[in-house]
């Protein structure tokens, strides 16, 4: 499942605190604190035939995390979608766009982990690229990392912040055991998340996914939600333990880069039939009606 160079690519233009240039052209100031330390927060986001998807969900989780973290100056949801505009327009881009949101709190005036360091306010970057979701639609294979997700007090999960290490690690671990990715625990071995998207699992007809305590709280994990809600397919959030899951009927993944995609087996244990399962297609297909007739319109 490892992504690929995609031509159209090629000549991108990046917007960076509204400077439009060439890929080839772009830079981070070395004294940026998402170079610095990672202290930046993020969203990505995807383009539906000239729609953003959830945007605004999106942009308000954006701005909570920037407050939480005491980032000075953060930029409107108008300015930020202005920004996605013009990036999106020169880059004539319409559909098939994954779009990522990165907002660093800014440029120091010298080296140090100081935020009283920054005082020119933040850096927002728009990187927009033609991508399709990312997972084969054939069925994930997942294996159980190492790695813990920290707890609340250690770090706020619903922070989404740009600190990847973590995922980055447990990713790592999928990589060396030839799988797609990696499903990581809490500190009280109940599952968190994988090292990019929500779990869900199907039992019996019903649903059920983890609760939001040491991972992020998903958009496209509350979409899920919703959808369930008005199709009255139960759908509960639990304290999940990996038998859950080995014995589940069907798991798949959400998220805004993949969207809805089935699981086959975790930790060489195959899941149900090992195929991609009925509900996990249902609700695949109702996901996508929604995003072909939801969203904002950013390119007209």
């Amino acid at each position: 499942m490892l992504q690929t160079f995609n031509e159209k690519n090629r000549d991108l233009i990046v917007n960076i605190n509204g400077r439009l240039v060439h890929r080839d052209e772009a830079g981070i100031s070395p004294f940026d604190s998402g170079v610095q330390g990672g202290d930046a927060v993020w969203e990505g986001l995807r383009l539906y035939n000239g729609r953003v998807f959830k945007l605004h969900e999106h942009l308000d989780r954006l701005h909570r995390s920037a407050t939480a973290l005491s980032f000075t100056e953060i930029p409107s949801c108008e300015k930020v979608i202005e920004e996605i505009k013009r990036t999106l327009g020169a880059n004539k881009m319409r559909d098939g766009v994954h779009i990522r949101l990165t907002l660093t709190r800014g440029v120091k005036i010298t080296s140090g982990m100081d935020p009283r360091l920054n005082q020119s306010g933040p850096t927002l970057i728009v990187l927009a690229e033609h991508k399709a979701p990312v997972y084969a639609r054939t069925g994930l294979t997942l294996i159980t990392s190492k790695m813990r997700r920290p707890s609340p007090e250690i770090l706020d999960p619903r922070i989404h912040h740009a600190n990847l290490l973590n995922s980055i690690l447990a990713k790592i671990e999928a990589n060396n055991a030839g799988a797609d990715d990696a499903l990581m625990l809490d500190m009280n071995g109940n599952i968190a998340e994988t090292n990019a998207t929500h779990i869900f699992i199907v039992r019996k007809g019903e649903l059920a996914t983890s609760r939001v305590i040491s991972c992020p709280e998903g958009i496209t994990r509350a979409t899920v939600i919703e959808i369930c809600a008005t199709e009255k397919i139960p759908c509960a959030e639990l304290d999940l333990k990996p038998d859950d899951v080995y014995r589940a009927d069907e798991v798949f993944c959400t998220g805004t880069m993949g969207e809805l995609a089935g699981v086959v087996t975790i930790d060489n244990k195959i899941i149900g039939d090992g195929k991609v399962g009925v509900m996990t297609r249902r609700l695949s297909e109702l996901y996508a009606k929604r995003t072909a007739a939801e969203g904002v319109q950013v390119v007209l």
